[in-house]
């Protein structure tokens, strides 16, 4: 139910995101990028790079980062 199917850079630090049960909405990352794996995420064309894993079924980074499909499908929920 909170698989990511697709995802593209919008601005900044925002991503829009589609789940596999059709919800979908653009999700503000900024507040949430803390930590070391996160820190190159904080360069906007590195974040640009969002992609998605099928496999884990997230948003995820060239360098390994990724977002919990649950915590990005809570955010898209409460915007809508």
């Amino acid at each position: 139910m909170f698989d990511v199917v697709e995802t593209r850079y919008v601005r900044e630090y925002v991503l829009w995101v589609r789940f596999e049960d059709g919800c979908e909405g653009e999700v503000d990352l900024a507040g949430s990028l803390r930590g070391p794996v996160f820190e190159p995420l904080k360069d906007l064309s590195f974040f640009a790079q969002a992609r998605i894993d099928p496999e884990l079924g997230t948003v995820v980074w060239p360098n390994g980062a990724d977002i919990a499909p649950e915590t990005l499908y809570e955010r898209v929920r409460v915007a809508v």
